[in-house]
């Protein structure tokens, strides 16, 4: 694995450690204000996986797919990350804590029209992480060197045509709780 895969992982799990940090000195030590800003250092990891993946192409690496999916990891992190911390949120404070309402599960229509609040989130993370591609395409501006790059970006491509396709299925097929 080179640098930037590493970079990628450690964010990754950055990303998660830091959440778990902010949820429990929020609810277990009762450090509201302290809990907030560490769920909201968040972005400061995005920033520094954009920043590393920049510098490691600017300086001529040639564009692997890590450098790829360092865009992805940014565009969902940036569209999806909100929310990823209420979902944590909400698990956190029912199954550690003890408090507050079950997360309902949904089924049918209320599903179908989530899950297409989903997809509409995918196209905008598609957006932010291909403009991202775009962008690192465009800073090195040799194709031999980015090739990898706009490889990515045709599979992301084919994968949102499929997310797509999964949400009209369930607006056909709703999805029914199990008896």
């Amino acid at each position: 694995m080179n640098f930037v895969a590493w970079m990628i992982v450690a964010c990754e799990v950055m990303f998660w450690i830091v959440i778990v940090l902010g949820l429990v000195t929020r609810y277990v030590f009762k450090l509201n204000n302290l809990g907030l800003f560490l769920l909201a250092l968040t972005p400061v990891i995005d920033l520094i996986l954009l920043i590393t993946t920049s510098i490691d192409l600017y300086r001529g690496a040639t564009a692997t797919q890590a450098h790829a999916i360092a865009a992805i990891y940014l565009g969902v992190s940036i569209v999806f990350g909100k929310s990823m911390i209420n979902w944590a949120d909400k698990r956190f404070l029912y199954f550690v804590k003890k408090e507050g309402p079950k997360p309902i599960k949904l089924y049918g229509m209320q599903y179908a029209l989530n899950y297409l609040k989903g997809w509409g989130k995918h196209v905008l993370s598609y957006l932010i992480g291909s403009g991202l591609l775009m962008g690192m395409i465009f800073l090195v501006n040799n194709p031999s060197q980015t090739q990898a790059l706009f490889d990515v970006l045709k599979v992301w491509t084919l994968v949102l045509g499929i997310d797509f396709i999964f949400t009209i299925s369930y607006f056909i097929w709703p999805k029914k709780k199990r008896a």
